[in-house]
C-alpha cells in the first residue's frame, strides 16, 4: 500500500481493487473479517458450462484438476468426465464466479487473526457451494454457523416460494482459540412472551442462528443513498460477538461502509476497501465527522478493474 499499515495505523478507507490491497497487509492483522461480495446475478455474459458425465473406467486416466475434457473424480469414488457444454448466457460480468470468489477468500483466511471469524455474506444461489469451498479452504471443523437473515419487503413471486433471506457464512480461523461472546450482543424481543416468565420478557432474548431483521428503510435515517446499504443491526451482531473493543475489522467489499461505522461506534478500529467511486463518495460523507479515518486513492499499480457487475453498485448486490 502507498503508506503502509500496521495495528498502529489510523482506520483507513482504500480506494482500490481488493485483491491488489490484500497482499500488501500483514498476516493475523483483523480479528474479524465480513464480506459482503457481489452476487452472481449481474449482467448478461456469454459464459462457457461443464456438464459432468459418468465416465468408463479406462477413460480415468487424467489427474483431478486437469483439463476440462479430463476425468475427475467425485463423490464415493465414481469417475466422471468433464464434457465442455454450449456457451450459455449468464447474467454477471465473469466467466467464473468462484475463480474470482476464491482468490479473495485465501487471502482472507491468512489475514485472520488466530482468534478471528470470517462472515461470509450471500445468496441462495452461491451460499451452498460457497460452504464447500470453505470446508476445503478453512476445514470443516473451523465452520461455526450459518446464519439466516430473514426479512419481508419487496416483490413477491406468485409461482415459488418467495425468496426473502440471505446466508452468511461462519467460519473460524481455529476452532480452538476463536473468540466469541454472546453477552455482548444486543438481545430481542420473545416471539411468545406468554411463554417465558416477565423477567425474562424485560431482558429479551439472545438471536438465534435465523436473524428477522427489515432492511434499511428507503426514507429511514440510517439510508445512505447506496442501493445495496446493509442494516446497522445485522453487523451490531456480527461485531459485537466476535470482536472486541479494540480489534482490528476488515471489509474488502464495503460498499456504503457500514462495517466501518459500527465498528467505530462499538470501539473497534476498521480497514474498508472498494473500487466503486460511489462508494468511496458515500463513505467520505459517512465518516465526515469520525476522528482518524485515513482515505487513500486508487493504488498506481492497482487499476485492474472488478468485473463491471461488481463494481455497479446499482444493479449489484455488493457490498455493506
Amino acid at each position: 500500500m502507498p503508506t503502509a499499515w500496521s495495528p498502529s495505523s489510523s482506520n483507513r478507507v482504500v480506494h482500490a481493487n481488493n485483491l491488489d490491497v490484500l497482499p500488501h497487509l500483514p498476516d493475523g492483522a483483523f480479528t474479524l473479517i465480513y464480506l459482503d461480495p457481489p452476487f452472481n446475478t449481474g449482467r448478461k455474459q456469454n459464459r462457457q458450462s461443464t456438464t459432468s458425465v459418468r465416465a468408463p473406467a479406462q477413460a480415468a486416466s487424467v489427474a483431478l484438476g486437469a483439463s476440462a475434457a479430463g476425468t475427475i473424480t467425485g463423490f464415493k469414488g465414481q469417475r466422471y468426465e468433464r464434457i465442455k457444454g454450449d456457451l450459455l448466457g449468464y447474467d454477471d460480468q465473469f466467466e467464473d464466479y468462484w475463480a474470482f470468489l476464491e482468490p479473495r477468500l485465501i487471502e482472507a483466511w491468512r489475514l485472520l487473526a488466530d482468534d478471528g471469524t470470517l462472515y461470509l455474506h450471500l445468496d441462495y444461489r452461491e451460499a451452498h457451494y460457497a460452504k464447500v469451498l470453505l470446508d476445503a479452504l478453512f476445514g470443516r471443523d473451523c465452520f461455526l454457523n450459518e446464519l439466516i437473515w430473514a426479512y419481508d419487503y419487496g416483490a413477491k413471486s406468485k409461482n415459488r416460494w418467495p425468496t426473502k433471506h440471505d446466508t452468511i457464512l461462519v467460519y473460524v480461523k481455529n476452532p480452538a482459540r476463536y473468540y466469541f461472546d454472546s453477552t455482548t450482543v444486543d438481545r430481542e424481543p420473545y416471539m411468545a412472551p406468554g411463554l417465558v416468565t416477565p423477567e425474562k420478557v424485560a431482558k429479551g432474548k439472545l438471536p438465534t442462528d435465523v436473524w428477522w431483521h427489515t432492511i434499511v428503510s428507503p426514507t429511514g435515517k440510517e439510508k445512505t443513498g447506496y442501493p445495496t446499504q446493509k442494516p446497522v443491526g445485522i453487523l451490531r451482531r456480527m461485531i459485537q460477538a466476535s470482536s472486541r473493543e479494540g480489534d482490528w475489522v476488515l471489509d474488502f467489499f464495503a460498499g456504503s461502509g457500514t462495517t466501518g461505522a459500527v465498528a467505530a461506534a462499538l470501539g473497534r478500529r476498521f480497514v474498508l476497501v472498494d473500487q466503486n467511486p460511489e462508494s468511496i463518495q458515500v463513505m467520505r460523507s459517512r465518516f465526515a465527522l469520525l476522528p482518524e479515518v485515513e482515505f487513500l486513492p486508487e493504488l498506481e499499480q492497482a487499476r485492474s478493474p472488478l468485473p463491471d457487475f461488481a463494481s455497479d453498485g446499482a444493479e449489484a448486490r455488493l457490498g455493506a
